[in-house]
């Protein structure tokens, strides 16, 4: 398969970059490893369908290389095959051999202090208030290049990707602008808050962006995509304390302004401390309600009412420090799904995880 070359010859690539820098004095130090491994425990209880109950795994190795002082280059391989949302495997296929492929491959170059520059298939460049799925998933890296501005209290992201080309119709191109604001508002307190504008071209007409699934965007009788998707969005997180627990607060609302109808979502959540080390906790509640029109389905969380818009619900998550490597984590999702596109119906999903940690 196409990632599975992909991956072999990117990793020989890596192999020989890195036998060419032990020749340089200082090579090792300018290399640094991460990676981590995720056992998972799912459980999918939906309306109308046979429960689901299986075993998951994922795994991620990573590096980056500092080339000169304002310029590095970053590389990861992780699980999942080519979805674009998960980087999950599940334990199936009697033992066979899992899939593996290139998660991360960009430059980030520093031009000065108030902007860098990054190119190639990156971590998601944009803000994403509380971390919420409204419209990334957390695993979703885009192709393509982004500048990111910061001086002072602003902040602002220009990005162009490429989520579709195609040889017998024009591409599908994704650009985004954000900018904002992170300010003190009270002492231990401060605020992130800002607007953005991102559009896909040439959507209408032409096949959903990942393997022909319309992830409860309107399609017409082809299975093609039916509107366009231009939206702007608006944002805000509080970070500050209670006592000695980290808290933050957050809302994000986004509008697609080529339909009439079905063409908002927005989420509203908290968080409660932070597991970074032994013994910490977190707790956090994220609220979503998302129109079927709203967003590219394709793109948000891989899990939320399985997968796509057209659903409102909770997440609900917990994870605690075993030591500062390893993390025992629950997840829980309570989705109404298929509100506009199909016969409205529950949709509960359960993860259990234990995470390994190294760098």
């Amino acid at each position: 398969m196409n990632f599975k070359r992909t991956a072999i010859t990117s990793l020989a690539a890596l192999l020989l970059a890195t036998h060419a820098m032990a020749d340089e004095p200082g090579w090792a130090d300018r290399i640094k490893f991460k990676g981590d491994i995720r056992l998972r425990y799912e459980g999918i209880d939906e309306e109308f369908e046979t429960n689901r109950n299986r075993m998951r795994f994922r795994a991620r190795l990573g590096l980056t290389a500092d080339v000169q002082d304002d310029v590095k280059v970053v590389l990861q391989f992780a699980t999942g095959g080519d979805n674009p949302v998960s980087t999950n495997q599940t334990f199936d296929d009697g033992f066979s051999t899992k899939d593996i492929g290139l998660d991360l491959a960009y430059v980030d170059w520093r031009v000065n202090d108030l902007v860098s520059i990054s190119a190639g298939k990156m971590k998601n460049p944009l803000f994403r208030a509380g971390g919420a799925p409204l419209i990334w998933d957390g695993d979703l890296n885009p192709e393509g290049f982004a500048a990111k501005f910061s001086s002072g209290v602003f902040f602002a992201t220009a990005a162009g990707f490429s989520a579709e080309e195609r040889s017998s119709a024009d591409d599908s191109l994704l650009y985004a602008l954000q900018g904002g604001v992170k300010v003190a508002v009270v002492d231990n307190a401060k605020l992130t808050a800002g607007i953005g504008y991102f559009a896909y071209t040439d959507t209408i007409g032409n096949s959903p962006f990942y393997n022909g699934s319309a992830k409860g965007n309107s399609v017409d009788l082809n299975g093609n995509y039916l509107y366009e998707y231009r939206n702007s969005e608006v944002f805000a997180q509080i970070d500050t304390k209670l006592g000695d627990w980290a808290f933050l607060v957050f809302a994000q609302y986004t509008q697609n302004h080529e339909v009439s109808n079905q063409d908002t979502a927005y989420a509203l959540g908290a968080k409660l401390g932070s597991a970074k080390n032994k013994g910490d906790m977190e707790f956090a509640v994220i609220f979503q309600d998302i129109e079927a029109d709203a967003v590219i389905g394709t793109f948000n969380d891989s899990d939320f009412g399985g997968s796509g818009t057209d659903s409102e619900g909770f997440i609900l998550k917990a994870k605690y420090g075993l030591s500062k490597k390893v993390f025992l984590g629950g997840t829980m999702f309570v989705n109404d799904i298929n509100r506009f596109q199909g016969t409205e119906h529950d949709y509960n999903r359960v993860q259990i995880d234990l995470e390994f940690k190294f760098d």
